[in-house]
């Protein structure tokens, strides 16, 4: 693969480009925070997320997100933040006076949007009603929880901390503290799950009325417990039932899917992540978070932050664990591989407005991928068929060099 992007002719994805532009504008600007410790780690998780000690370092902690987001402004100055995603590990562990601290030190640094989404991630077993009506008076106004399955016997296999019962309450907790927009994080495809198993999970979400679920298969990924030591799995045939009757349910109740994985009441879709797979901007602090910044020039840089706690909270150590600007024959792919997670996919317009590329780098990939029944053939967007949105990974190849 070419990584030179002066070259003054390129040939990206079979077509012949001209350099990057600068940018017309800058795209939305969001924050990613993350908090990396949990009460345990669970067997499927591949996330940076570490066992919790009994007192949490939130203090020093918060001063280095700070200290981290200090050294990113130089960025992103002129501009205000869309929205703010705390993740994990189990944010909801820090408590009301430590994210206070943080929200307010980064909003000194940065001005947040009128209408900002500022999301908190928060597991049912680290529910308490005094905290989340703290969290709401913060301005934090939506939470994602992590429910995974409502089923004991799936709860125990999955590690997880929480039983069924807390896991209704934390939903009616979350309403009764101010959050009238709240995500349910449901999984499917686990261990010995039949049909009608990952339907009553569904119901029982619904009936819960969040505003979003994502929904997501379980897999099996590496440096992971289940990647060592895999559980028994439901068959193929069964897999495929289960996405399909589940789609048609949540289509039932009025949720629609406007992602792979995510499915929205009207109106309701996660702004933040929307940014993501609209090719936006967001910074990453915090240990191991990555970030993506476009500059005025038309460079687009990748960050990734110090992955282990106790090397991020070390002052002679660096925050910044390395960065990457991406080059042009990379970028057909790095912005599809996001824009096309979306059913309505995006406006092909959007394409030369994130990247300074030209359509035109597209061409031969789109071509091959409509003549394969992968891309939809709509010249006025970026939008993957029914079958690619199944077959996604075989879509995207289409645009590797």
């Amino acid at each position: 693969m070419t990584t030179d992007s002066s070259a003054s002719s390129l040939i990206i994805g079979g077509a012949a480009s001209s350099p990057r532009a600068p940018l017309p504008t800058l795209p939305p600007l969001a924050l990613y925070i993350h908090i990396p410790w949990c009460v345990r780690k669970c067997p499927y998780c591949d996330f940076n997320s570490h066992t919790a000690s009994p007192v949490l370092p939130e203090q020093e902690y918060v001063d280095a997100l700070l200290a981290d987001l200090d050294q990113d402004l130089h960025a992103v100055y002129g501009r205000e933040l869309t929205s703010i995603f705390f993740g994990g590990g189990t944010p909801s562990l820090f408590s009301a006076e430590a994210l206070g601290r943080l929200l307010k030190g980064v909003e000194q640094r940065i001005p947040f949007a009128a209408d900002i989404e500022i999301t908190l991630e928060a597991n049912p077993g680290t529910f308490e009603q005094e905290k989340f009506v703290a969290y709401r008076k913060l301005g934090i106004n939506r939470l994602s929880i992590g429910i995974q399955s409502f089923q004991q016997e799936k709860l125990e296999a999955l590690g997880r901390i929480h039983n069924g019962d807390e896991a209704v309450r934390a939903a009616g907790m979350a309403r009764q503290a101010g959050f009238d927009n709240f995500n349910l994080d449901l999984m499917h495809g686990l261990p010995d799950q039949s049909l009608d198993d990952a339907l009553s999970d569904l119901r029982q979400a619904i009936a819960l009325k969040p505003t979003h679920i994502s929904w997501y298969q379980l897999t099996l990924e590496p440096n992971t417990v289940f990647w060592n030591q895999p559980p028994l799995l439901p068959e193929d045939d069964t897999l495929w039932d289960i996405q399909e009757a589940g789609q048609a349910l949540l289509a039932e109740h009025g949720y629609a899917q406007y992602e792979v994985s995510a499915y929205a009441q009207a109106g309701r879709p996660a702004r933040h992540n929307l940014n993501y797979w609209s090719f936006g901007d967001f910074i990453g602090i915090g240990a191991g978070a990555h970030g993506k910044l476009s500059h005025p020039d038309g460079r687009i840089v990748r960050t990734w932050k110090t992955r282990l706690p106790k090397d991020y909270l070390n002052p002679a150590k660096s925050f910044q664990a390395g960065e990457k600007s991406l080059s042009n024959d990379e970028m057909p792919f790095e912005f599809l591989m996001n824009a096309l997670r979306l059913t309505a996919g995006v406006e092909s317009r959007l394409y030369p407005e994130r990247t300074g590329l030209s359509l035109d780098t597209l061409a031969e990939g789109r071509r091959e991928a409509e003549q394969s029944g992968l891309l939809q053939v709509e010249p006025s967007r970026l939008a993957a068929t029914e079958r690619g949105q199944l077959f996604l990974n075989d879509l995207l190849q289409q645009f590797l060099n």
